[in-house]
């Protein structure tokens, strides 16, 4: 299997809770998801609650398993959590007795436990400069505003080099100025590093700033993957400059309507793997 993350024919069902439902009864959250990443890419994908995006996060992440089908990263299957597969949550998920430097120290520590002390300073230093984290470090999450705690979990994740960085809704309990400026070091981050990220989000706008390509899923239960369209727009990319591209309003239009009226409708009969789709300039 010569693919960097294969989702091979993924489905996820869970005990019914329709008292009604006979003994034994389950509910499809979603089937059949087949789809590829590619190393170094940034993937998002876009769907109403219960769809499934965060589900399929989670076995990704190795906290769930799939009811069918497999994930696969090179060519081995995931399981089980493991540091090669880090994940930021919308609820910041920082230790707060640790200081911001020592909540992204601990993870470089697990992540290279050969590693002497000062190496491992050195290496926590860099990537909170990266996230203009410096004058923060020795600050508890507590004395950290919502921004800055996100920020110290993007630089924890990209701290150990993980082979794939997984975002649940990363902005979602962030105020939109201070979005903005997360996402600006998001971007610059995952540049300067070309890690592979996949980010779940409702945020339409959002995923097309960050992401290569974006998987669109129909309602659920039992949702589908209906197709992953490409981002045609040149990077580095701008809120500012993507407002006045008009592939970002034909790409944005696209999704909007799916989201309104093509999510509603199963899904069409589609190959086992979709083909990314390109919305023409």
């Amino acid at each position: 299997m010569n693919k960097y993350l294969y989702i091979d024919h993924v489905g996820r069902a869970y005990p019914s809770l329709d008292p009604d439902a006979p003994r034994g009864a389950t509910v499809d959250v979603f089937s059949d998801v087949t789809f590829e990443l590619r190393q170094g890419e940034f993937m998002s994908m876009i769907g109403h609650s219960g769809c499934g995006k965060s589900t399929l996060l989670n076995i990704l992440a190795g906290f769930d398993q799939p009811t069918t089908g497999g994930v696969f990263l090179e060519g081995k299957p995931i399981t089980k959590p493991g540091l090669e597969r880090m994940v930021v949550f919308q609820s910041f998920a920082l230790m707060p007795w640790l200081t911001a430097f020592e909540n992204v120290r601990l993870a470089v520590r697990q992540a290279h436990p050969d590693w002497p002390a000062a190496e491992i300073d050195a290496w926590t230093h860099k990537y909170l400069d990266l996230m203009n984290l410096t004058n923060a470090a020795r600050k508890r999450p507590a004395f950290l505003s919502g921004g800055m705690r996100q920020r110290v979990g993007l630089a924890r994740a990209f701290a150990v080099n993980p082979k794939l960085l997984l975002l649940d809704e990363p902005f979602a309990q962030i105020d939109a100025l201070t979005r903005g400026s997360i996402q600006d070091e998001l971007m610059r981050m995952w540049q300067e590093t070309r890690g592979t990220v996949f980010m779940v989000t409702h945020d339409v706008d959002e995923a097309i700033l960050l992401s290569d390509r974006i998987a669109l899923m129909t309602n659920g239960p039992g949702a589908e993957l209906a197709e992953i369209v490409e981002v045609d727009i040149p990077r580095p990319r701008t809120r500012a400059s993507l407002i006045d591209d008009p592939r970002y309003m034909k790409l944005r239009n696209h999704i909007l309507q799916f989201l309104v009226s093509g999510a509603r409708r199963a899904a069409p009969a589609k190959p086992p793997t979709p083909s990314p789709v390109a919305v023409p300039a």
